[in-house]
């Protein structure tokens, strides 16, 4: 495991200059996999807020939103550049002229560099790609994609709601259009091995996609993944085990993808397990000096 992976840090310095921070907004969607349409209990995971603990309130205007968000980065962004990160639910499940009047607020700001949308594979039809493809024009556009695992005996569990050749169709569309892809992925998923997590990781990097954000499986209040926890039925990694599958994991991913995230936290009120998620600044600071340590031993050993 090399000591430097090609953080998100690192490229955005590269790409603008300077530090630039994410701004959690909310377009006010749902998930066809909570409002009846796939399904009405969410992926198994996912927290009531659809994974937007930290969005501004979706009742705001987007200009009003970017306002709020900058407030909570103030003392750590200086630059006056900031991603605006449409994150919770599925930002992408609305009809186009809605999505094109939100994203267009937020991609002309003049403080605004870049347009992140998280969103499902299986809510991006032509006009939507047409629309990301027109924005990106006026500056980048980012896609994230939750696929968390490849495996689909996994995805019914985790009650996904599409298939692979779903999310492979959305990756190509995307690419042809000329917007970046990022992909989530989960490490520690109930009943995957480390070599199907791995075999995941391979797969991801075999597609061209542009990033990556690994997560920690965690379990959250309120969510059918508590009732399993609580019945026995989830092992959880320990902050040891996830920082030695994570290392195998990057190593599987070509050096050009940028690597987003290598650790996810959700809010602390509801978090039910593993606790040492919770200090995200002591977790990245473990992994990064076990990444520091391992790449210095296998260095030793290659004189």
């Amino acid at each position: 495991m090399e000591k430097h992976y090609y953080s998100l840090s690192e490229h955005l310095k590269e790409r603008f200059g300077e530090k630039v921070y994410k701004l959690s907004l909310s377009g006010g969607m749902t998930c066809p996999n909570r409002d009846g349409t796939i399904g009405d209990r969410g992926c198994i995971f996912c927290s009531e807020s659809g994974s937007g603990e930290f969005c501004a309130d979706s009742e705001m205007s987007i200009s009003e939103q970017i306002k709020t968000a900058k407030k909570l980065v103030k003392n750590k962004a200086k630059s006056g550049k900031f991603i605006a990160y449409f994150q919770s639910f599925s930002n992408t499940y609305a009809p186009v002229n809605y999505l094109r009047k939100i994203f267009t607020e937020a991609i002309n700001n003049p403080e605004i560099v870049m347009l992140s949308i998280a969103t499902r594979p299986d809510l991006l039809s032509s006009e939507v790609i047409a629309l990301l493809k027109e924005l990106s024009l006026i500056k980048p556009v980012s896609v994230e994609l939750g696929l968390q695992t490849m495996h689909e005996k996994t995805a019914d569990y985790i009650r996904r709601g599409y298939s692979l050749p779903v999310f492979e169709k959305a990756v190509k569309d995307l690419k042809e259009a000329g917007i970046e892809t990022v992909v989530h992925l989960i490490i520690g998923l109930p009943n995957e091995s480390e070599e199907e997590i791995f075999k995941t990781a391979e797969y991801v990097g075999s597609l061209g996609i542009n990033g990556v954000k690994f997560h920690m499986l965690y379990v959250v209040k309120g969510t059918d993944l508590e009732k399993d926890y609580l019945s026995g039925n989830v092992p959880l990694f320990s902050l040891e085990e996830y920082t030695r599958v994570l290392g195998e994991c990057i190593r599987r991913i070509p050096k050009s993808v940028v690597i987003h995230r290598i650790t996810g936290d959700g809010a602390k009120k509801d978090l039910i397990a593993p606790l040492w998620t919770a200090d995200k600044k002591k977790v990245l600071n473990y992994i990064n000096r076990e990444f520091e340590r391992i790449s210095l031993s296998q260095g030793d050993k290659a004189k």
